[in-house]
């Protein structure tokens, strides 16, 4: 099935005469998968991306603008990264938006964890903006070892000043169904 995406995904590209590096998604079903759409920019999800695959997408993406072609072949995928998004929303009403000032923020670190984030201690958190606050990426050798390290670094993650989805990430990270890829 990868393969098949893979190559869809090189035909459209090659189609549609594009040269550099860009995101085509696909609805999968069973061993069925269908054309979503395609950008040709890098989507908040690359960080799994960049870490089963050992590339750093935004410079390749910079290389390629600078006239170095893309790699003749992707390279084969190690591991399993699962990408949480942490929010300034509330979960239980809703996911509504919340505001409030960044009081304390303490990033889980370790072996495959990865924090992207886009906020600092103080910040002010306003409707005016998109609620992402971060990105929380882990890493495994496999799924188990990387809903392992998911866990452990939702359970550690602090911020504090404005709801946050955090609780609601630990208790998707629990869950059964999730944990078989259901």
């Amino acid at each position: 099935l990868r393969q098949r995406l893979h190559a869809a995904a090189v035909a459209l590209g090659q189609a549609a005469g594009y040269v550099g590096p860009g995101t085509a998604e696909f609805l999968v079903e069973g061993d069925a998968f269908y054309f979503l759409e395609m950008n040709t920019r890098l989507q908040v999800e690359h960080p799994v991306t960049e870490l089963v695959s050992g590339m750093d997408l935004a410079k390749l993406q910079l290389r390629v603008a600078f006239g170095d072609p893309l790699p003749s072949a992707p390279p084969e995928p190690r591991g399993h990264a699962i990408e949480a998004r942490v929010y300034a929303e509330d979960p239980f009403a809703g996911f509504l938006p919340s505001t409030g000032t960044i009081r304390r923020l303490d990033l889980p670190q370790g072996p495959g964890i990865r924090n992207d984030v886009g906020v600092q201690l103080g910040d002010e958190v306003s409707i005016t903006f998109d609620p992402l606050l971060a990105k929380l990426i882990v890493w495994g050798a496999d799924r188990d070892e990387a809903l392992v390290r998911l866990r452990d670094a939702v359970r550690r993650y602090c911020l504090l000043g404005v709801t946050t989805n955090l609780e609601f990430l630990a208790r998707v990270a629990s869950e059964a169904d999730f944990a078989a890829g259901n």
